[in-house]
């Protein structure tokens, strides 16, 4: 139907793909958040994660300071955030504030785009795995679908990634314990469960991937299970043959989608036809 359309909207980058079929009235939305690793942001995330047969239009958002607010165009920023202060420089700010700047984001696309905000999914991947359980945790936005891909669901988890990539243990002590209660899933499982209306929730985890993160997305199932009125409505997909990335470094422009990735782009998008309406 249309080309990607880039730019940025209340100060977050996007790229928005318009529905690929026809659609009557306003379609649906579904909003995605993008890895810290391949791909590293919101144009490669939609090149390798399209969704191209949900009736939608797929918004990509950027994290901050990646994509369009790359300093000097590389990730060196991110890096020293991680190694100054992974808890309190780099996975709690950025999580928050993509969560944060989402709604006014949300609203100014709309306006242009003329998407239907009642009926909105969110993806994410990664550390945007944790924006969109933000999102859900937090309630304030209806959602109608979610699907996560390598998601991390627990800061702790990432944290003890860091400390095993700079071979040094991360020095917590109470604000960034803190932090990291509030970005455990697993933990406030209540807060998604709690939404007046539970919301379906596919989690797609790579048999490659992270072994933390691995269990973190059996035991966020498992729990969340045991809370839904409807267990089904909680799904894990275990892929074979999946890492933690969906695309090859270094994953910043868009590249043509990875088997892998279509591997997980087709099931993310049954799910969001079954579940978005």
């Amino acid at each position: 139907m249309g080309e990607p359309v880039t730019g940025t909207a209340a100060g977050v980058p996007f790229t928005v793909l318009p529905p690929s079929a026809e659609v009557s009235g306003p379609a649906p939305v579904v909003v995605a958040w993008h890895m810290i690793d391949a791909p590293r942001s919101d144009a490669a995330f939609a090149a390798a994660l399209p969704l191209a047969g949900v009736p939608a239009w797929r918004v990509y958002l950027g994290m901050p300071l990646c994509g369009a607010r790359m300093v000097d165009g590389s990730m060196d920023a991110i890096v020293e955030r991680a190694q100054r202060d992974a808890m309190l420089a780099y996975v709690d700010p950025f999580v928050r504030q993509a969560a944060l700047e989402f709604p006014a984001a949300l609203a100014e696309l709309r306006e242009r785009f003329g998407f239907d905000t009642s009926r909105t999914a969110v993806v994410g991947g990664s550390l945007g795995g944790a924006v969109a359980l933000t999102i859900l945790a937090t309630r304030e936005i209806p959602v109608r679908a979610a699907a996560l891909i390598n998601p991390a669901v627990r800061a702790r988890s990432v944290i003890g990634l860091v400390e095993g990539m700079l071979e040094q243990p991360y020095p917590w002590n109470d604000e960034s314990e803190q932090a990291a209660d509030q970005l455990d899933f697993v933990a406030r499982s209540g807060e998604i469960s709690a939404r007046e209306k539970q919301v379906p929730l596919l989690v797609v985890s790579g048999e490659e991937d992270f072994p933390s993160f691995r269990a973190d997305a059996d035991e966020l199932v498992g729990t969340l299970r045991g809370q839904y009125s409807v267990p089904g409505e909680i799904r894990l997909d275990r892929v074979p043959g999946l890492a933690h990335p969906l695309a090859e470094d270094p994953g910043i422009e868009p590249a043509p989608q990875l088997p892998i990735a279509k591997q997980v782009d087709e099931t993310i998008t049954e799910w969001l036809v079954r579940h978005l309406g």
